[in-house]
């Protein structure tokens, strides 16, 4: 048993020096990424490096000010989710490096302290994205609905890879876990950053069909404000097709308060 266990861990640590061995050195800007653990590090870059200078504008500095009323003096650290989402607003939907280190002196905590957080959730992007962020849920419910299909069809239409950025700047299409729309599967979102942070929005569409979410494009482009939510005209919000066929009244009251005199 302990020989077994320690074959196992030996193997395992020979398969992670493999992949290290086969990743590019942090700090390369030529190198080439590989496996999903290279979403985990920094490379340097022209447009993402520790030396870029980055601040929070004025208007945002007395954002990032009432967002810090919210904890306590001592807890400044329990304000770093909404100040690094008030970042990547003014920076246009994505986080440099140096945006994440105003933000850990905001907060008064070593860099190390805010990396651990933009790299853990999916929200933050740590890299360019386009104005308009399209993301699809690809989640068991909205995949069995057709996610994938939708997905195709906003690349095609697009003329690019997930998470590639168009050559005009405006889109780029991401995938997204559960969103917590799966009575409306398919669904995607669009965060929008054409704005910047004071005119940003993060707005849902449900019900979506491939032939939609390209209309959804294309009413973009054009400056329109796609309608949101449920994209099924028989649908009012989260209910069924064509309307309720039960609890169609207010639902009758116990006999009494007192169920064991009842």
């Amino acid at each position: 048993m302990i020989a077994s266990t320690g074959r196992l861990v030996g193997r395992r640590l020979s398969e992670i020096r493999h992949i290290f061995r086969q990743s590019p050195i942090v700090g390369s800007s030529n190198a080439s990424r590989r496996f999903s653990t290279a979403l985990n590090y920094h490379i340097d870059s022209p447009d993402n490096n520790p030396d870029m200078p980055w601040e929070f504008t004025e208007a945002n500095k007395e954002r990032a000010k009432e967002i810090l009323s919210h904890y306590p003096s001592n807890y400044k650290q329990s304000a770093v989710i909404p100040l690094l989402d008030l970042a990547q607003q003014q920076h246009g939907g994505w986080l440099p490096v140096s945006a994440m280190n105003a933000v850990a002196k905001v907060i008064e905590v070593a860099p190390i302290r805010v990396y651990e957080v933009a790299t853990f959730y999916s929200m933050f992007n740590r890299t360019n994205v386009g104005k308009y962020h399209l993301l699809v849920c690809g989640t068991t419910p909205c995949m069995i609905r057709g996610s994938r299909g939708i997905e195709e069809a906003l690349l095609k239409h697009l003329g690019v890879k997930r998470n590639e950025v168009t050559k005009d700047g405006m889109f780029s299409v991401g995938e997204m876990e559960c969103m917590g729309c799966c009575v409306n599967a398919p669904m995607i979102t669009v965060a929008d950053y054409s704005k910047g942070s004071e005119g940003y929005t993060y707005n849902y569409y449900e019900d979506v069909t491939p032939e939609r979410v390209v209309e959804i494009v294309e009413m973009l482009k054009r400056g329109e404000t796609p309608p949101v939510g449920t994209q099924n005209k028989l649908r009012i919000r989260g209910g069924p097709e064509g309307g309720n066929t039960t609890l169609l009244g207010e639902p009758k009251p116990p006999p009494c308060r007192d169920l064991d005199a009842c």
